[in-house]
């Protein structure tokens, strides 16, 4: 009996930590004080991103926006600083954006931002 009741409660333990594993996190892109500026792509380093993570976007939207854009495709155009047809511009000084499957790429589209490091590839 004593033996059954250990194995249900290690059971349960078991499947609440996968449970906890799996629930999505939240990440502040450049960190909460920084933010959204130049030179973060140092920043995801280390981390280990899941589908339907949420990443946080601030920054000054009179000086900077988000272009988000996913896909093995786009990865040419990440490294050449080009938002390709049908990526999302957001420039709310505070954008929530959640990670898919693949590629996620991010960037600032105002004149010399991204090539000055204002990018950041994130993979899922």
């Amino acid at each position: 009996m004593a033996t059954t009741f250990m194995v249900m409660c290690l059971f349960v333990l078991l499947h609440y930590s996968d449970v906890a594993e799996a629930a999505p996190k939240t990440y502040y892109v450049g960190g909460i004080t920084n933010g959204w500026t130049f030179n973060v792509q140092s920043w995801s380093r280390g981390k280990r991103f899941a589908v339907g993570d949420t990443l946080v976007f601030k920054y000054n939207r009179s000086f900077h926006n988000v272009v988000a854009f996913y896909g093995p495709r786009n990865g040419g155009n990440f490294a050449k600083c080009i938002a390709p047809r049908g990526a999302t511009v957001r420039q709310t000084g505070r954008d929530l954006i959640k990670l898919v499957k693949g590629p996620n790429y991010f960037i600032c589209s105002y004149p010399g931002h991204c090539q000055s490091g204002m990018k950041i590839a994130i993979f899922v």
